[in-house]
């Protein structure tokens, strides 16, 4: 079993930036690729980007590329995801997620019926 934790979430000024993290317990996430989703009350989860078990191959939604980083330090258990030039439409509970199937950590999918292991989430406000 995989206890995935985020952080880094908080109250934050339109056009500033976040770190979130992403550390587990239980099991490495050396052999996961990983992801990110957000979700709004009342909405659907969407994916945010995901990442690779060795980190050299990031996918992102079409949208967010310009403004997301997904990255990954398996030395230290986490998955981080940066924002920048954040807006007030990126308000939302953002979770992490690992796929445990060995015959997708090469290339991650959007799906997030692809992940098995989730987070609580954190929470990104943005203010306008």
């Amino acid at each position: 079993q995989v206890q995935l934790v985020e952080s880094g979430g908080g109250l934050v000024q339109a056009g500033g930036s976040l770190r979130l993290s992403c550390g587990a317990s239980g099991r490495t996430l050396s052999r996961y690729s990983m992801a990110w989703f957000r979700q709004v009350p009342g909405k659907e989860r969407d994916f945010v980007a995901a990442i690779n078990w060795s980190g050299d191959n990031a996918i992102y939604a079409d949208s967010l590329a310009s403004r997301f980083t997904i990255s990954r330090d398996n030395t230290k258990n986490t998955v981080y995801l940066q924002i920048i030039q954040l807006k007030p439409e990126d308000t939302a509970v953002f979770s992490c997620a690992a796929d445990a199937n060995p015959y997708r950590n090469l290339i991650p999918g959007r799906s997030e019926r692809e992940y098995d292991y989730w987070g609580q989430g954190t929470q990104v406000t943005v203010s306008s």
